[in-house]
């Protein structure tokens, strides 16, 4: 709609904006006419109109088989829409018209904001169905007149009130019609259905919506008499009624077809099994957060029972090598710790990077600088556990065996990831990984694939076997060592919240 509407019109910014309200609430006009609707906007110099926008109810069988959006008519060829353009009215004139032997009626209503019609909505009814109307059919048509005049007046959609809920209803979900004083003129089957559902007894038609409601719900006090003026319609609002094991979603629309309420529309939806299932997808969350914390616990007990054996050992080498433990474990219950704080199992790896980073710089506490540059991005669980094994093993070869003691020095982890990387001979995304230290180099002859330090037999294994990447070793062009890891990973998807 954007393109269509900056290409092809004159209308601001705020007037796209009205536009755009509309197509998101019209869905409710098409389903209560059981029709298509089609909304023209006149282009710049006035000689034609552009299709804009374009929706099928789900109520009845379309007229428009084919995608309307996009379409250029020239002015005159639709005396209707001209009508209602020129004048700012509801032009319903003239005889249907025959679309692949299917008679149509077409109906023109003006869109109407702060008093200038923007442009006019083609309302298309196939009458090749039509039958004797039900009183069901009855309000739907009633309640499409009364919607269709506050769009020609301007004062629907609702600016600022729209209801931000997941599912909105719809109209064949459950619709209640009421008087101006809120009481229930008309109900439908599904309507009625809910509130039985909810623990109502008697039949709707008659009492007055909002009490009935507000005795149906636990809640008393101030929320007790907000969801009376909520279901008696005074105003656009949405909200959840839950009683008797069931949820209720309520959806109030005040019709004010002349500019005095004269009613309004409530639609509903039965919805205790989505909530039923989003609580159930809740309780599974917390307790996966529950898992990785404990497991993260487990994992830092493990590790103070190896520094506290590491303690009490006479032998250097195996005070090194419970150590080495120690920071093994240690990377893990990093990521486990990462994932107990999120609500899915991908971590930003960015931040395990640099906690492990800083705690394999602890040992040689003042002598090793670490840093990290690029994105290694958001990982999932699957490759964030043993890339954090990798990464610390890496480091921690780096710093023992790439300066002597006492010896200063520079070690840098550098990501790059997505299109920067390039993808794999498979097509997959890549991760590149590279670590840099300014230290001694690699001894002569030194071949990573064949060296047997357990450090590198670990690498070698995770890298190659668990993430199905490549590892290599490699003397830095200006002294020191480069270590290089290629790895597969999943498309980074972005959060949109």
């Amino acid at each position: 709609m954007n393109d269509l509407v900056r290409q092809h019109t004159a209308l601001s910014d705020a007037e796209l904006e009205w536009l755009h309200l509309l197509v998101s609430e019209w869905q409710l006009l098409a389903d209560l006419s059981f029709a298509d609707l089609v909304l023209w906007v006149p282009t710049l110099d006035g000689t034609r109109y552009v299709s804009v926008a374009q929706m099928r109810p789900n109520t009845g069988p379309t007229s428009h088989q084919d995608d309307m959006v996009g379409h250029l008519v020239p002015r005159g060829r639709r005396p209707l829409l001209d009508a209602a353009l020129d004048e700012g009215r509801i032009v319903r004139e003239g005889d249907p018209e025959w679309r692949e032997e299917v008679p149509v009626r077409v109906e023109s209503i003006p869109v109407r904001r702060e008093g200038r019609v923007l442009g006019v909505i083609a309302r298309n009814t196939n009458l090749l169905t039509v039958r004797t109307p039900s009183r069901l059919e009855l309000t739907y048509l009633q309640s499409a007149s009364d919607l269709a005049q506050m769009i020609a007046a301007g004062s629907f959609p609702f600016p600022g009130h729209q209801v931000d809920m997941d599912h909105v209803p719809r109209v064949g979900d459950g619709l209640i019609r009421l008087d101006a004083e809120g009481y229930v003129q008309y109900a439908s089957p599904n309507a009625l259905s809910a509130y039985h559902r909810l623990g109502l007894a008697a039949d709707l038609v008659g009492l007055h919506l909002g009490e009935a409601t507000a005795e149906l719900a636990p809640s008393r006090g101030p929320v007790d008499e907000a969801m009376v003026k909520l279901a008696s319609g005074w105003a656009p609002r949405g909200a959840e009624v839950e009683a008797n094991d069931c949820i209720v979603q309520l959806r109030a629309i005040p019709l004010k077809p002349k500019g005095t309420r004269i009613g309004s529309l409530i639609l509903l939806r039965d919805i205790t099994e989505v909530r039923r299932r989003e609580r159930e997808l809740i309780t599974k969350d917390a307790t996966i957060r529950e898992i990785h914390h404990r497991v993260k616990n487990n994992l830092q007990t493990v590790a103070a029972l190896l520094r506290l054996q590491a303690r009490r050992m006479d032998s250097d080498r195996g005070k090194e090598a419970l150590n080495e433990a120690v920071r093994r474990v240690g990377s893990i219950a990093i990521v486990h710790e990462t994932l107990s704080q999120n609500l899915d199992e991908r971590v930003d790896f960015d931040e395990i990077a640099d906690r492990v980073l800083s705690m394999v710089a602890e040992i040689s506490p003042g002598r090793i600088a670490g840093r990290r540059t690029g994105r290694f991005g958001i990982l999932g669980a699957e490759v964030a556990t043993p890339l954090s094994m990798v990464l610390t093993e890496v480091l921690q070869n780096a710093i023992e065996h790439g300066f002597g003691p006492g010896e200063q020095g520079a070690i840098e982890v550098h990501a790059v990831r997505g299109a920067a990387a390039g993808r794999t001979a498979h097509g997959e995304a890549r991760l590149l990984v590279t670590v840099r230290d300014n230290g001694r180099g690699l001894p002569e002859g030194f071949d990573p694939k064949s060296a047997g330090n357990l450090g590198l037999q670990i690498v070698r294994t995770l890298v190659e076997g668990e993430l199905g990447g490549t590892f290599d070793m490699l003397p830095a062009p200006d002294g020191g060592t480069r270590v290089l890891f290629d790895l597969p990973v999943a498309a980074e998807k972005r959060d949109k919240r």
